[in-house]
């Protein structure tokens, strides 16, 4: 009798890693077709990023002629930092609707940092 509560509870675990598993691939899957656009404070740069990280389209808007180099490329840094907040909060918030918990309290990590 203990051999088959035995078998029953490896067959419970096995079929829900392979959900985990399933879940985890779709998740992978999502953070490549979420999209997030930030714009620089003073509007002049906009960014749209995957939830993953990546860039996805940088925009100069506007005219640049009363623009000085260092303005424009204080422009594009606080835009690229907002893009990776941006992204950040994208992942968290599609590992939440995906698996229902915060990322740092289900592994006590935080599984979805941008991967290299």
């Amino acid at each position: 009798m203990a051999r088959e509560i035995d078998e029953a509870w490896i067959e419970d675990a096995i079929e829900r890693y392979r959900h985990i598993e399933a879940r985890q691939v779709e998740f992978d899957k999502a953070v490549h077709t979420v999209e997030v656009t930030v714009r620089s404070p003073d509007g002049t740069v906009e960014m749209v990023v995957d939830a993953s990280g990546a860039v996805v389209d940088v925009r100069i808007l506007g005219p640049l002629h009363a623009r000085s180099n260092a303005d424009l490329a204080g422009a594009v840094r606080s835009t690229v930092a907002a893009a990776a907040d941006a992204a950040r909060w994208a992942r968290e918030k599609l590992w939440a609707e995906s698996f229902g918990a915060d990322p740092a309290s289900t592994f006590g990590t935080h599984p979805t940092s941008r991967r290299a």
